[in-house]
């Protein structure tokens, strides 16, 4: 059986139609899209690069069985004729540029989260994709979670009635590793386009999804309350709290902290959703029906193991390169995503309600 099973993979691979690939950016998420890479089949890695010697050493000993070119210089990448795809997982203050630039290089794409910090950036980058033949993916993996689109399903279908209002954390007990290999850039929000950006995307994205809309408007406060100065020079942020009115008229309450003590309860991530048919809770999938005494539904059933949404990201990019299927994160979600947590950012930084049109971007 185990010698049937082997032929009949080999088989499968056989047809799949070679994508050759490179990775700009091998840190903790470079990584995790080179492993999630070498699991697919048909898909040869090229080129690995980074700027630092230790992430390319250790992309280039990952990736040995394809022997790819390592190189420090990202450019040197978007010329390589036997390329099809790039990744792109450098500081976020990096991706519009890479982007565009793979992009008007022939090269599909496939860019870490958020594709940018800043509208008028993703604006540019918008209209390059939108005029491009090339699959662009972005990295906001957890539109690859079937339960999550199962979750959304069933809210369209009205398992909630009519929405009125969301509400979801980010509670963590510390803060990112000061002496870490992303310190350089993470916590100057320059780079990164803060905290709520550069992280913040994932969630505020699923709201987007699960209540299918997106902000007309943003208000929120916050700032850096625990870790002053740490490391020093610091200017991204360790707490905030947003309130958004959707488009739709859902109202969401988010919050996002980096002193959350493990032992106090009601830490992590959650969403729950309030319908005027009852709430649901998007991470245990049980909806709560109103009325005395009703008790808990599950809505969708959560896979067992877990899925690995990283692997199934990326497999979905290399089918859309194959043409089989779309990816769940094209260059629209990505960039509403981005300028959800943009819109909340500035509403923090101003000190006053924003409005989506005036970021200026047309979605």
């Amino acid at each position: 059986m185990g010698s049937l099973a082997a032929a009949a993979a080999s088989k499968v691979q056989a047809q799949e139609s070679e994508i050759r690939v490179a990775f700009i950016g091998t840190g903790g998420r470079g990584g995790s899209l080179i492993r999630s890479t070498l699991a697919q089949p048909a898909a040869k890695v090229m080129a690995v690069c980074d700027l630092k010697g230790d992430r390319l050493d250790r992309a280039a000993t990952t990736t040995a069985r394809d022997k790819p070119k390592t190189t420090r210089d990202w450019k040197e990448v978007l010329s390589m004729a036997d390329v099809d795809a790039v990744y792109i997982a450098t500081p976020c203050d990096l991706h519009v540029e890479m982007a565009i630039a793979a992009l008007e290089a022939g090269k599909h794409v496939y860019c870490e989260k958020p594709i940018g910090i800043q509208p008028a950036e993703i604006g540019r980058l918008l209209e390059v994709a939108r005029k491009s033949s090339k699959v662009f993916v972005t990295g906001q993996q957890m539109r690859s979670l079937t339960y999550r689109a199962a979750l959304v399903e069933k809210i369209r279908e009205g398992l909630l009635g009519e929405v009125m209002m969301v509400k979801a954390q980010r509670h963590s007990s510390d803060d990112l590793n000061h002496q870490g290999g992303s310190s350089d850039w993470f916590f100057d929000a320059r780079r990164s386009g803060d905290v709520l950006v550069e992280q913040s995307v994932h969630n505020l994205d699923q709201i987007n999804w699960l209540i299918g809309s997106r902000p007309a408007f943003a208000s929120g406060f916050g700032g850096v309350m625990k870790w002053k100065d740490q490391p020093p020079g610091r200017t991204s942020m360790d707490g905030y709290t947003l309130s958004y009115e959707y488009a739709n008229g859902v109202k969401v309450s988010y919050t996002n902290v980096f002193f959350h003590p493990a032992g106090l309860p009601g830490g992590g991530a959650y969403t729950y959703i309030y319908g005027t048919k009852g709430a649901l809770d998007c991470d245990s999938c049980l909806f709560y029906p109103e009325g005395r005494g009703a008790q808990p539904i599950e809505a969708a059933k959560k896979p067992q193991p877990a899925e690995n949404m990283n692997e199934k990201h990326v497999e979905a990019f290399l089918n859309q390169i194959r043409g089989k299927g779309k990816a769940p994160a094209g260059i629209e979600e990505g960039a509403t995503g981005a300028l959800t947590a943009i819109l909340g950012r500035e509403a923090i930084y101003n000190k006053r309600v924003m409005r989506w049109v005036d970021l200026g971007v047309n979605i």
